[in-house]
Order: structure tokens, then sequence, then C-alpha cells
């Protein structure tokens, strides 16, 4: 199929006029990538025994477990992009509950860090993850490269979307 004759998938075509197609396959794609990435991360947790946790939360205890260095409440709100801190406080309770971390007052600042529980959580998360998902994305030719420029193009898009926010706010 020729490029121009290529079919455009869109989930809101009253935002797709113009040179908004793009945009909105763009979006699109990443909604429903993102949809299927938060059923992977449930259903590798679920396997990993903690069904309960969701996206969020699986995201932040991985977060925490990560270089095995303690982080605020603000360090991880950043580094995910997250302006709700309250959402990934309840996040952090949800985790401190299910003992996959633990909290050390420092000062006046709280510091989590995984627990014994929390790390051995995610080293299997790891496993399941190698042999579930990596060991097909390994399967095909240049995936690896082309993912490291995905990323590289979805990381430069959140700071344009970030910036568009703001204008949006100011309006």
């Amino acid at each position: 199929m020729s490029e121009t004759k290529k079919r455009k998938i869109v989930s809101s075509r009253h935002l797709a006029t113009g040179k908004a197609w793009q945009a909105s396959e763009f979006e699109y794609g990443l909604i429903i990538a993102y949809n299927g990435f938060n059923r992977w991360m449930h259903k590798c947790m679920a396997a990993c025994g903690h069904p309960e946790l969701n996206g969020l939360e699986i995201l932040v205890v991985h977060h925490i477990n990560h270089r095995e260095s303690s982080k605020r409440l603000s360090d991880i709100c950043f580094l995910l992009n997250i302006d709700d801190t309250h959402t990934v406080n309840y996040a952090i309770k949800k985790l401190l509950k299910a003992e996959l971390v633990k909290g050390q007052k420092q000062g006046k600042e709280m510091f989590y860090s995984t627990t014994e529980k929390g790390q051995n959580v995610c080293e299997r998360y790891r496993e399941i993850r190698e042999q579930c998902l990596l060991e097909s994305i390994t399967r095909v030719d240049g995936m690896d490269e082309e993912l490291g420029e995905i990323a590289n193009t979805l990381r430069t898009l959140s700071g344009m979307y970030d910036q568009a926010s703001r204008a949006a706010s100011s309006l």
C-alpha cells in the first residue's frame, strides 16, 4: 500500500484535521500502548504474587528499588513526571502495607526504600519480564535499536506535551 493511501487510525476523528493527522495517530498509538503496557505490568506483577497492585504502584515500587538508593516522594514524582503527589503518596502507603517498601525519616523528610520482600518481588518481575516479553522483542531484527530511537522520540514529545500543558494552563 502506498504511503499516500495508507489508512489513518485515530481515536478522535474531530481532532485529526489538516496537519493534525500525525499527532492524532501518535496519540492513539500512545493510548493503546499505554493500556497494553499497563495490562502487562499488572499481569506480570500478579504472576509475582501481587495482583492487588495497580500500574502506578508497580511503577513506584520499581523506581524505589532502582539503584538501591532511598528516595523522597518528590524524587519519585519528578522522575515519573507526575504532578499529583497525592496519587503517588497513596501508592506508597499501599506498598508500605504490602511490606514491599519501608520509610525512614531523615530530618523533616521521609525517604523510601524497598524491603527484602520488595527487592525479591522486583527481581521476580525482572525474570518474568525476560521470559515473557524480552525473548519476543529480541527475536525481531533491529528491534533493540528501534526501541532506543522510539524512547528518544517519546522523551522529546513528552517535553512538547509538557510545554503545551503549561500553555493551556495560562489560557
